[in-house]
């Protein structure tokens, strides 16, 4: 529950100036651009954080691991670097938009396009983040079944 405060009339005046503003498509689309430049920022460090890992720990052999467990190991690993570039791909859209995508040259086409761009990037940047989820979990889950697999015959 909030507290009743007594605000005064500039103060007023001034929070709606700032909802008008924010509440413009146009500075709508620029927080959905920023958002998605940052989950791709994050992807690209995930990226990175992800090979060192998986270079610096588990079973540098898989050959080693029994049958089971390295088939298993495989599909996590496929799994996740394919999931990684799914959420990759995704965030480099939301943020820049297709190839060769053009913004309209008058108001209305305009505002109609940033009224279907925002919930598209708003969609792609949670999928992209539901997907470096999946990533993360498939290849933690591969380097764990490397270290407790017991070694092929």
């Amino acid at each position: 529950m909030t507290a009743m405060i007594d605000y005064t009339r500039e103060e007023l005046d001034d929070a709606d100036r700032r909802l008008s503003e924010v509440s413009s498509s146009g500075a709508q689309l620029q927080a959905a651009l920023r958002q998605a430049e940052g989950y791709r920022n994050f992807l690209s460090s995930l990226t990175g954080l992800l090979t060192a890992v998986f270079v610096l720990k588990g079973q540098e052999d898989l050959s080693k691991l029994a049958e089971g467990p390295r088939v298993v190991v495989i599909v996590l690993l496929s799994t996740g670097f394919a999931a990684l570039v799914v959420a990759s791909w995704l965030t480099v859209v939301a943020a820049n938009g297709r190839p060769a995508e053009r913004v309209p040259a008058d108001a209305i086409s305009l505002l109609d396009y940033e009224a279907e761009r925002i919930p598209r990037i708003w969609t792609q940047v949670e999928f992209a983040r539901w997907m470096a989820l999946v990533s993360v979990l498939a290849i933690a889950s591969a380097v764990i079944v490397t270290w407790i697999a017991p070694g092929g015959s």
